[in-house]
């Protein structure tokens, strides 16, 4: 798993993306992305519980859960559904915004 010179300083990084993550389009790359999308999403709450100076505990009692639940979100091992981000944004003194793309 080494980027593949191109040019002196110019890398392939695509071929690499393929060859870690799969090819574009197949399932494995699918999978990849969803991931990564999640682990985007936890980070960005994490961040906004810690700019709302809020614990986990805190915020998991403001939304009636446990501080575990509130870790495994922000670690991107569980997906919170629609209605528990919108509690958990509320509890953080956050909206949040659909519109289009």
């Amino acid at each position: 798993m080494q980027l593949k010179e191109i040019s002196k300083d110019i890398y392939d990084v695509s071929a690499l993306l393929d060859e870690v993550l799969g090819k574009e389009g197949t399932p494995e790359r699918e999978k990849s992305c969803e991931k990564a999308w999640e682990e985007y999403n936890a980070q960005i709450l994490l961040d906004a519980r810690k700019n709302a100076r809020l614990t986990q505990a805190e915020l998991a009692k403001r939304i009636g859960a446990d501080k575990g639940y509130i870790s495994r979100i922000e670690r991107g091992l569980t997906v919170p559904t629609v209605s528990t981000l919108y509690r958990i944004a509320a509890a953080m003194g956050l909206t949040v915004e659909l519109r289009p793309a």
